[in-house]
C-alpha cells in the first residue's frame, strides 16, 4: 500500500499503483508523498550498455557467455601450460583475439551510436515551469510533477497529463509515428476542468490536484488513473494522456503535467528486448558439436592410454628419447590427453563461427539489394532485420497471414449498402456512368459509387432511413477533420472509418469537425452541431462502437455500428427488416465485400441520467475499470433499431493468387488468421486460389482427414488441436482476435513441431509475428508496427514467394553445403594426426601448419560456396516450387549427413596418411637421396590435402564465378607460397629455433615420384566422390538435377507431326504480337516445312516441365 499526507488526511492507495502524487505551488511544482518502494526515474534516458570502465570488462563476460568463446579460451589456458602444450599459445590467442576484437568493435560502433543518439535526445530544450514561470530545460532535467508547455512540432518530452490547449476543448493534434509508426493524426484532450481553469501561466503554476495511476508499463493502447481536485475526482485514461515519442501537430501550444519520466514512460517500457530466435540449424550444429567434443574426447583418451603403454614398453627403455624428466607412464599419459585436446580441437575450429556469421550477414544483404523485391509506389525495398534466420526461410512449413492488407490492399472504397430491406450499388448497367457529384460542393471527388436511385432519394429526403442511414456514419466515428489547401481532409485510425465517413460526406452529410463534447455536421447544406454525451469506443472484444448524442431539439440518441454478429444480439424483438438485412449481408459476404450492421436507440433523459451516474462510477474505477466500462455499455447498448448495413470493397493485392498457388505447391501450409466474418474470409480465401472447388469445406468441429479446407470461428477454436493434427493444406479462422492468432500460432509450433511464418500488416499482427519462428511484417495502411516487430519486411505479399522459394531456399542449401564441407575437411586434416600417433608414440606434435590451414588455406572457396552457390537460378527456382521440399524435410543437413561427412572425412585421412606412408617407406630419390624424414612426408601430405579439398569444394561447387576460380586458385598458391617461404634460408636467418628445415620443401617437391604421389593420392580421394556424383545424378536424379538437365538441354522450337484442333476465330482474344514483329525482335529463320502443319506446333519444354 501506498500513503500520502494530503491537506492533513491519510490517503491509501492499492500497491497495483505506483504513484500517488500531490501538487503544491513550490519551485519546480509537483512534490512525491508516497510511492510504492521503487525510486521515482528522471527524465534522462539511457540506452547504451557501456561506459569507459565497464566497456571491456562487460563486453568480455557477453561474449564469454557463448559456449564457443569460452571453449576457446580453455583451450588458451591448455596451451600456456608448458607441460602439455602442443602448439604454441598464439595460435589460438590470434584468432581468438581477432574473433573477440571484431565483435567489440562491433558492439563499440553500435553503443557509440547509442551514446550520441541519448546525448543528443537528453539535451532537447522545453519550457518547465520553474519559480512560478516557464523557463527553459533540458530533457534530461525534467522530473515527474513538472508542468511543461509544448509549441507545434515539438516532441513529448515524457508521458504527460494534457491539462490545456489553445485548441477548443484544449484538443490536441499528435502524431504517433514512433510510437507505431502510423503517419495519421491522433486526437488527444484534456479534462473540461483543467481546459476551463488552467489556461494562464499563474493558474498552472499554482494548480495543486492530486492523481493516482497505474504503475509504469509498456501497453500503448491503456492508461488508468484518477485525480482528485478540490474534493472532486475526475478519471483519466489514454486519450488525456501525451506519450513519450509523439509529435504536437495543428496545435499551437499545449501544456501537460509529467506522470511517468525517463526509462518509466510507455516508449521505453516497449524497449525491451526482442525474444531470441534460432534456426534449426543452430540447434542441430549445437546438437553435433557436442558430439564431435565427445568424440574428441574418447579419440584424446584413447592416444593417452596409448601412450601410457607405449612409455611402458618402449619410451622409458630407450636411452635416446630419455628427456630428463622422471616422469610416471600414467602421469605423461595424462599430460598426453591434454595436448591432444589441443592437437585435436581443429574438429571444432573458432573460423567455424566466424565463417557462418559472414555467410548470414551477406545473404541478408542480397535479400536487401534484391530490385525485385523493391515497390517503387512507395519507394520500399526489402528488408533483412535480422541476419541469423535466412537459412530458416528455407525450411517453412506454415504461413499464417493476416487478410486485411497482408492479402487484401486495406484500400477501402464504399460499394454497397442495405437500407431498411432494400439494396443498393448493385452492378452498373452498361454504359451506366457513375453518380456526379457537382452537386455537392464538398464532396470527394475520387469516390465513385454506381446507383444513382439511392442518391436521389437521399436528396429528396423523404425517405427517413437512408437519411438516418447517412447521419450515422457521419456522426458515429472518430475520425478527425482538418483543412489542408482549402480542401477537407479526413485523419482516420483506420481505412474503414475513413471510407464510411467519406460516403456520408459524398451523400451530404458532412462531417466537419469536433471537440471535446460536440460534433459538427452539414446535412444538405445545412449546418448542425451535436453534443457528445458519451463515446462507447471499439476494441476488439466488443467488436462494436456507439455514441450518444443529444440533438439540436433535446432528444437523446445512440448510434451503434458493428459486426452482424454482435449487433443481431442486441436487437430489439421490434426490430424489422433483420431477415432482409441478414439476406444481404450473406450476400455481401460472398462477393467478399466487409460489411457492418448500423443501428439505433432513442434514451429517454431519466433512462441516461441514471446510466451516466454508472458510467461515471465505472470511470474513475481504479481496479479492473475496463470490465466495469464494459458491464455498464452493455446496459444501454441493447433493444436497438436496426438501420441497415454497409458494404466496403478491399480489393486483393496484385499477384496474390499466384503466389498462394506457388507456396501450395511447394507443400507450404496456408492458414489464414483474419477478424472478418466467415463468409468474407471464404470467398477471399476463393479470390486468392486459397481454397479451389475440388476441396472439402468443413466447419470447426468437422474433422476429416482429406484434401479438406477448415473453416473455424472463435467459438469453435475449442477443435483446433484436432485440426493441428489432420494434414490439412489450409485453414481460415474467422473472428479471431490478436491474442487467439498468436495462440493458434503457438499450438501449431508445440504440436506440429513445425518451422512456422507468420505475416501482417497491422498492430494487431505484432503478437503472431513476434509467437513464429520467423515473422515478415508488410509496410501497409496500418502503420509499421508489424514491421518493426518482424524479421523481414516488405511491402506486398507476392514478394513473399522470392523471399522463401529464392532467398530461402538458396540460403538454406548454401548453408547446409558449407557445414558439410566444412566439417568433411576438418576430420579430414585433423584424423591425419591420429594415424600420424600411431607412428609418433602417441606424442601429440603439430606445427603452425595447424593455424594456417583454416586461415589461409581452405576457408575462401567454401566460404564463397555459403555465400554465392546456387543449383538453379531464380527463374527456375519460381518455376519449380517443388525445389523447396528437400529444406522443408531437413534432407540437407542432419545426423546422417553428419555422419557422412565424419567418415568421408576418415576415408580421406586414411588415404592422405598411408599412401605417402607407403612411398616413403622404402625408397631412394633419383639423386641417390633419401627423402624419408618425416618434413619432407608432411609436406607431401599436406600438398595433397591442400589439392584435395580445393578440388572437392570445386566438384561440389555449382555456380561457377571468377571469384570462385580465384578462391580456389589462390589458395594453392598461399600455400605453396608460404610454405617455400618458413623452408627457406632467409627465414631461418631470422628465426633459427622456429623454422630449422631449411629446403626440405624444395628438395622434396623436386622428386618426381613424390608429384606422383600426390596425384596418385588425390586421384584416389576424388574418385569415389565423383563415381558417386555421376551415379545420383543418371540413375538417382534429384528434382534439382531434372530441373539443370532440362535447363541445359536447347530442345527445337517447334515439333511436328501431331493433330490438335484449333479454335475457329480468326483472331486471339489476348493481345498479339504485332509489336514484335515490327521490332524485328520475334524474326527467326523461315521453316522449311509446309505451312499446313502449323496446327501440330506444341512447345516441347512445357511438358518435360510439366512431367518434372
Amino acid at each position: 500500500f501506498c500513503f500520502v499526507i494530503f491537506t492533513g488526511k491519510l490517503w491509501t492507495r492499492a500497491s497495483c499503483f505506483n504513484l500517488t502524487t500531490q501538487r503544491r505551488p513550490t519551485d519546480r511544482g509537483w512534490k512525491l508523498f508516497a510511492f510504492k518502494q521503487k525510486r521515482i526515474n528522471g527524465n534522462a534516458i539511457r540506452t547504451y550498455k557501456y561506459n569507459v570502465l565497464t566497456f571491456i570488462p562487460l563486453n568480455l563476460y557477453e561474449q564469454f557467455k557463448r559456449a564457443a568463446n569460452l571453449y576457446f579460451l580453455a583451450l588458451l589456458i591448455l596451451q600456456l601450460i608448458p607441460d602439455i602444450t602442443t602448439l604454441p599459445w598464439y595460435t589460438t590467442l590470434i584468432p581468438l583475439v581477432v574473433v573477440l576484437g571484431v565483435t567489440a568493435i562491433k558492439d563499440l560502433i553500435d553503443d557509440l551510436a547509442r551514446h550520441r543518439m541519448d546525448k543528443e535526445i537528453n539535451n532537447r530544450k522545453c519550457e518547465v515551469i520553474m519559480d512560478g514561470r516557464f523557463q527553459d530545460s533540458k530533457w534530461r532535467d525534467i522530473q515527474v510533477g513538472d508542468i511543461v508547455r509544448l509549441k507545434k512540432d515539438d516532441f513529448v518530452p515524457a508521458d504527460l497529463l494534457l491539462l490545456s490547449s489553445t485548441n477548443p476543448n484544449s484538443l490536441c493534434y499528435v502524431e504517433t509515428a514512433e510510437l507505431d509508426g502510423e503517419t495519421n493524426l491522433k486526437f488527444k484532450f484534456g479534462l473540461r476542468v483543467t481546459d476551463e481553469r488552467l489556461q494562464e501561466e499563474r493558474q498552472l503554476a499554482e494548480f495543486d490536484g492530486m492523481q493516482a495511476c497505474e504503475e509504469p508499463n509498456n501497453r500503448l493502447d491503456k492508461f488508468t488513473g484518477t485525480m482528485l481536485w478540490n474534493t472532486e475526482r475526475y478519471p483519466l485514461e489514454l486519450d488525456n494522456m501525451l506519450l513519450r515519442g509523439c509529435k504536437v501537430r495543428n496545435t499551437e501550444e499545449c501544456h501537460g503535467l509529467v506522470i511517468f519520466a525517463g526509462n518509466d514512460t510507455k516508449i521505453m517500457k516497449n524497449g525491451g528486448k526482442t525474444r531470441f530466435k534460432r534456426t534449426k540449424i543452430d540447434e542441430l550444429m549445437n546438437y553435433m558439436v557436442y558430439t564431435i567434443f565427445a568424440l574428441l574426447l574418447v579419440v584424446s583418451a584413447g592416444l593417452a592410454i596409448g601412450h601410457s603403454y607405449w612409455y611402458d614398453d618402449i619410451g622409458g627403455k630407450s636411452w635416446y628419447l630419455y628427456d630428463g624428466l622422471d616422469q610416471q607412464a600414467s602421469y605423461r599419459g595424462f599430460l598426453s590427453f591434454w595436448g591432444y585436446i589441443i592437437v585435436l580441437n581443429t574438429m571444432v575450429p573458432i573460423s567455424l563461427y566466424v565463417s557462418v556469421e559472414v555467410i548470414r550477414l551477406g545473404q541478408s544483404k542480397f535479400i536487401n539489394w534484391d530490385l525485385q523485391m523493391y515497390f517503387p509506389e512507395k519507394d520500399t525495398p526489402a528488408k533483412a532485420r535480422t541476419t541469423t534466420l535466412n537459412e530458416q526461410l528455407g525450411q517453412i512449413q506454415y504461413i499464417f497471414s493476416d487478410k486485411t492488407g497482408t492479402l487484401t490492399q486495406n484500400i477501402m472504397q464504399f460499394k454497397k449498402c442495405t437500407i431498411a430491406g432494400h439494396n443498393y450499388g448493385t452492378e452498373p448497367m452498361l454504359n451506366n456512368p457513375p453518380v456526379d457529384w457537382s452537386w455537392n460542393r464538398l464532396a470527394d471527388k475520387k469516390f465513385s459509387f454506381m446507383d444513382h436511385l439511392l442518391v436521389a432519394r437521399v436528396r429528396s429526403k423523404k425517405d427517413k432511413e437512408a437519411t438516418e442511414f447517412f447521419k450515422l456514419l457521419s456522426l458515429c466515428h472518430t475520425v478527425m477533420a482538418e483543412y489542408k489547401d482549402d480542401d477537407l481532409v479526413y485523419q482516420a485510425a483506420s481505412p474503414d472509418e475513413g471510407a464510411l465517413v467519406t460516403a456520408a460526406r459524398n451523400f451530404g452529410y458532412v462531417f466537419l469537425s469536433r471537440t471535446q463534447d460536440t460534433i459538427t455536421i452539414r446535412e444538405m447544406e445545412q449546418e448542425n452541431t451535436y453534443e457528445m454525451l458519451a463515446l462507447l469506443d471499439f476494441n476488439s472484444d466488443r467488436k462494436r462502437m456507439s455514441i450518444i448524442l443529444k440533438f439540436p431539439d433535446g432528444r437523446i440518441r445512440l448510434y451503434c455500428k458493428g459486426a452482424d454478429t454482435v449487433i443481431y444480439e442486441r436487437l430489439s424483438p421490434n426490430s424489422r427488416h433483420k431477415e432482409s438485412t441478414q439476406t444481404a449481408l450473406d450476400k455481401f459476404a460472398n462477393e467478399t465485400l466487409r460489411t457492418l450492421c448500423l443501428c439505433y436507440k432513442d434514451i429517454s433523459q431519466d433512462e441516461f441520467d441514471a446510466w451516466s451516474r454508472r458510467h461515471r462510477e465505472a470511470q474513475v474505477s481504479l481496479v479492473d475499470r475496463e470490465t466495469a466500462l464494459d458491464r455498464v455499455y452493455e446496459q444501454i447498448e441493447k433493444n436497438l433499431m436496426l438501420i441497415g448495413a454497409t458494404a466496403i470493397e478491399d480489393k486483393l493485392q496484385d499477384g496474390v493468387p499466384e503466389t498462394i498457388a506457388k507456396l501450395a505447391k511447394a507443400d507450404i501450409k496456408i492458414w489464414v488468421l483474419t477478424g472478418d466474418k466467415k463468409e468474407t474470409a471464404e470467398n477471399i480465401g476463393f479470390s486468392c486460389s486459397l481454397l479451389t472447388d475440388d476441396m472439402d469445406i468443413h466447419y470447426g468441429e468437422d474433422v476429416k482427414y482429406n484434401k479438406t479446407c477448415f473453416t473455424i470461428t472463435s467459438k469453435t477454436l475449442c477443435y483446433i488441436n484436432e485440426i493441428v493434427h489432420t494434414p490439412t493444406p489450409c485453414v481460415i479462422c474467422c473472428r479471431v482476435t490478436p491474442k487467439q492468432k498468436a495462440n493458434v500460432v503457438s499450438l501449431v509450433k508445440k504440436y506440429k513441431k513445425a518451422v512456422t511464418l507468420s505475416i501482417g500488416d497491422g498492430a494487431n499482427d505484432v503478437n503472431m509475428i513476434k509467437t513464429a519462428d520467423i515473422g515478415v511484417g508488410i509496410s501497409g495502411q496500418e502503420g509499421m508496427q508489424a514491421v518493426m516487430s518482424s524479421d523481414y519486411a516488405f511491402a506486398q505479399f507476392r514478394y513473399l514467394q522470392r523471399l522463401l522459394l529464392v532467398h530461402g531456399r538458396w540460403s538454406y542449401i548454401r548453408m547446409c553445403k558449407f557445414l558439410r564441407f566444412f566439417f568433411f575437411k576438418n576430420f579430414a586434416f585433423t584424423l591425419v594426426h591420429f594415424w600420424y600417433s600411431f607412428f609418433n608414440g602417441y606424442s601429440a606434435q603439430v606445427n603452425m601448419f595447424i593455424t594456417l590451414y583454416n586461415l589461409c588455406y581452405s576457408s575462401l572457396p567454401v566460404l564463397l560456396v555459403g555465400l554465392l552457390d546456387q543449383d538453379v537460378n531464380d527463374r527456375l527456382s519460381l518455376k519449380f516450387p517443388k525445389l523447396y521440399l528437400p529444406g522443408q524435410q531437413g534432407l540437407l543437413f542432419n545426423y546422417k549427413n553428419f555422419f557422412i561427412s565424419l567418415f568421408h572425412g576418415i576415408f580421406v585421412s586414411l588415404i592422405i596418411f598411408f599412401i605417402p606412408y607407403g612411398a616413403f617407406l622404402q625408397t631412394m630419390g633419383q639423386d641417390g637421396e633419401a627423402p624419408s624424414d618425416y618434413q619432407s612426408f608432411a609436406v607431401v601430405m599436406s600438398s595433397t590435402l591442400i589439392f584435395t579439398v580445393n578440388l572437392q569444394i570445386s566438384l561440389e561447387t555449382s555456380y561457377w564465378t571468377f571469384v570462385n576460380c580465384f578462391a580456389v586458385l589462390g589458395s594453392i598458391a598461399i600455400y605453396f607460397g608460404i610454405m617455400f617461404d618458413i623452408h627457406s634460408a632467409g627465414i631461418h636467418v631470422i628465426l633459427p629455433s622456429i623454422f630449422t628445415f631449411t629446403g626440405a620443401a624444395s628438395n622434396a617437391l623436386r622428386q618426381p615420384y613424390l608429384w606422383l604421389t600426390i596425384i596418385l593420392t588425390v586421384g584416389i580421394t576424388l574418385l569415389p566422390v565423383i563415381c558417386i556424383q555421376f551415379l545420383h545424378k543418371t540413375i538417382w536424379p534429384s528434382v534439382g538435377d531434372k530441373v539443370r538437365l532440362l535447363a541445359k538441354k536447347k530442345p527445337s522450337a517447334f515439333q511436328r507431326g501431331g493433330r490438335s484442333r484449333r479454335s475457329a476465330y480468326a483472331f486471339s482474344h489476348s493481345r498479339g504480337y504485332a509489336d514484335l514483329i515490327s521490332t524485328g525482335r520475334s524474326i527467326r529463320h523461315r521453316p522449311t516445312g509446309r505451312a499446313g502443319y502449323q496446327g501440330s506446333i506444341r512447345e516441347v519444354p512445357h511438358r518435360e516441365a510439366e512431367n518434372i
